[in-house]
């Protein structure tokens, strides 16, 4: 089966990485791709957002499927387009993306599907947002409503940066914000994969969002994260799909609105028990590249069983006991005055190394060789028998790229290595 992954970044790379592998996919394809994806993919230069032109790549390419890997891709329709044009997409339609487009959307479905959550308040104007903000008191958590490149989030004990982030983002055209009661307590990644039907879990990671060592400076697209989780609660699994996941989608099916793709389910483990953070429509990065580095079953098949309704007939997934962790090398200034355009030196060196693979995601290629071309540059993935191991590997190659002004976190995975998570 020859497979077309729609998207750029690091993500995006770890799906064609693991697509690579399997033996039962034939050529690959990547619109647009990045240079790290284009030594394994065939890139086209389509508009990603462009559903036509997606479709019409994929019947030009005569693929079997089409995974669409970003957010902004789903919630445009692409994975409609590609629908339409009768080929299998993995990634859920326009309506059902929703759930990740607009939070006030995903609390609505939440609610009517009984899935524990944190309490809303959806605020249209200023005055709203203040009332919201002095109901639930410090800490406060604003987020945007809408699409925000995994940003629109601010969690603060400082009311006035607090409403300021409502404010800006009541600003914007049809702009609405969720104030929300905070929730205390560690933070789960777990991805769901749908048929519209049935649902397949895959294991749980955690990512770190702040951009600084201990959780320290601005949020941003995530620096990092690992897997498996050996502090996480026996049963955890099986307690989101059955409390979470499985509602989800069956409200969904209810609506008319099938959700088939990747559910992604941000959890808080709180003191009062489990409970949602939020909802996406898509594979997390940076946790895909580390749930993928320790999946054993062929992921084409399982991705193709997602998008044609099949998914109840996948054997169960096998998976490596190997820990996995990955470091995000970001460009000067992330995330807030990036610049770009630094050459780039190292990957071979970090590759050369046992169980470190580089995936890109800011990358391009300059006059002179790979340069810099975003904020979140390189995922280093460490894999190894724990996370000591998994660590150490990842950090190695992390040692061996050159990449001027960049930085990056040293505690990802640290204290679950440590056992003192």
């Amino acid at each position: 089966m020859d497979v077309l992954v729609v998207g750029s970044g690091a993500r995006e790379h770890a799906i064609v990485r693991a697509l690579a592998a399997d033996p039962g996919v034939g050529a690959l394809h990547a619109a647009p791709g990045n240079p790290g994806i284009g030594g394994a993919a065939t890139l086209h230069a389509v508009d990603p957002l462009d559903g036509a032109a997606v479709a019409a790549l994929a019947r030009e390419l005569g693929v079997g499927l089409v995974v669409v890997g970003p957010e902004a891709p789903l919630v445009a329709g692409v994975a409609d387009a590609v629908r339409a044009a009768g080929i299998p997409a993995f990634g859920p339609s326009a309506a059902a993306a929703r759930l990740e487009g607009s939070k006030a959307f995903a609390k609505e479905v939440m609610a009517a599907a009984g899935v524990p959550t944190a309490e809303p308040r959806v605020a249209t104007t200023p005055a709203e947002a203040e009332a919201g903000l002095d109901g639930f008191g410090p800490p406060y958590v604003v987020k945007d409503d809408g699409l925000a490149a995994g940003k629109g989030v601010v969690v603060t004990a400082d009311r006035a940066e607090a409403l300021a982030h409502a404010v800006a983002c009541l600003a914007k055209p049809d702009g609405r914000v969720v104030i929300e009661e905070f929730l205390d307590g560690p933070e789960v990644s777990l991805f769901v994969l749908s048929d519209g039907v049935h649902v397949v879990p895959l294991v749980p990671a955690q990512d770190f969002k702040r951009v600084g060592d201990d959780d320290a400076g601005p949020n941003t697209g995530g620096m990092g994260a690992y897997s498996p989780l050996p502090w996480a609660p026996a049963g955890l699994v099986e307690e989101v799909v059955a409390r979470v996941a499985q509602p989800t989608v069956d409200e969904m099916a209810r609506r008319g609105t099938p959700f088939a793709g990747v559910l992604y389910v941000g959890l808080a483990l709180t003191s009062r028990g489990t409970r949602v953070v939020e909802f996406n429509a898509r594979f997390g990065d940076p946790e895909t590249q580390v749930v993928l580095a320790r999946l054993v079953t062929p992921l084409a098949g399982v991705l193709h069983a997602a998008a044609t309704g099949s998914l109840a007939d996948v054997p169960p997934l096998v998976w490596r006991d190997d820990a996995a962790v990955t470091v995000v090398v970001a460009g000067h200034g992330y995330p807030v005055d990036v610049r770009t355009g630094d050459p780039i030196t190292g990957i071979a060196a970090a590759e050369a190394l046992p169980g470190v693979h580089v995936l890109h995601a800011g990358t391009a290629l300059g006059a002179d060789g790979l340069v810099s071309a975003g904020g979140r540059v390189l995922t280093v993935v460490g894999v190894g028998a724990d996370l000591h191991a998994a660590r150490a590997a990842a950090y190695a190659g992390v040692d061996r790229i050159g990449l001027p002004g960049s930085h990056h976190r040293s505690d990802i995975a640290l204290r679950a290595a440590e056992g003192t998570v």
